[in-house]
């Protein structure tokens, strides 16, 4: 016998988040947490995390005590092709950090140089992390050898014609052939790895991110050594090309 749906319970947390993103939009001159607290009848001191988680994701801006209604917001009326790379892209490196607790990025070239252009770090007391923006020499991480493999046969003389790679551990492809091998294996394998080549102790594996068939970077996983097995890695490059394959669609 059939039985008709029954509407699902309300989740309290969600509707305590769409309650203050709700008040605050409504007062658009600001409000402060005390004011936002005594109107929907929530604790000062649980309001104070709620009101910190969405600022840091820009729904909320802070002025002083003040908070206002933010750029986020505007982000989800946004039609997805509108938005920067950066905002398409931190959403689905957020989810695999928080799937996989390892410092998640998208990286993309800038020169011959790596950039975070996105960066969530591990919550785990040894990790190692990007600070956003930071640049790192292409040829020694897994996301360069992406973005190397991105580049026509003319630009990639140009990057091997630009001048000698500094060796940083003792396992830095430094010399032309070594890293020219690994540039063909991430064409033909469809991503990249870096053992200890950057940093000691620290791996990395990287997939290419297209829109348009375009390579416009890539999404990247740092790992240190002693966490870096084959199952992990395998894990992190279905994680990783599912992060593509979204940002693709």
């Amino acid at each position: 016998m059939a039985h008709a749906l029954q509407p699902s319970a309300p989740v309290k947390s969600a509707l305590r988040t769409l309650d203050v993103i709700e008040f605050v939009v409504a007062h658009p001159k600001g409000s402060v947490a005390q004011e936002i607290a005594a109107a929907l009848g929530i604790p000062v001191s649980s309001l104070s995390y709620l009101l910190a988680t969405l600022a840091e994701r820009e729904y909320l801006v802070r002025d002083g005590r003040l908070y206002r209604a933010g750029p986020g917001l505007d982000r989800l009326r946004v039609h997805r092709d509108k938005l920067p790379l950066a905002d398409r892209a931190a959403p689905l490196v957020r989810a695999t950090r928080s799937e996989l607790d390892e410092t998640t990025s998208f990286m993309v070239r800038t020169g011959w140089e790596c950039e975070a252009l996105v960066t969530e770090a591990s919550a785990q007391a040894l990790r190692y992390a990007f600070d956003p923006g930071e640049r790192r020499p292409l040829h020694a991480l897994a996301a360069g050898k992406v973005l190397l493999a991105a580049l026509s046969e003319t630009d990639l003389a140009a990057y091997f014609a630009a001048g000698p790679r500094a060796r940083l551990t003792p396992q830095t492809p430094c010399d032309e052939a070594t890293l020219r091998a690994q540039i063909e294996g991430a064409r033909r394998d469809g991503f990249a790895e870096s053992r200890e080549e950057s940093h000691l102790g620290v791996c990395g594996v990287a997939v290419p991110a297209r829109i348009d068939g375009k390579v416009v970077g890539c999404f990247s996983v740092a790992i240190p050594t002693v966490r870096y097995t084959a199952a992990l890695r395998d894990h992190t490059l279905t994680l990783l090309r599912r992060c593509a394959g979204a940002l693709a669609d």
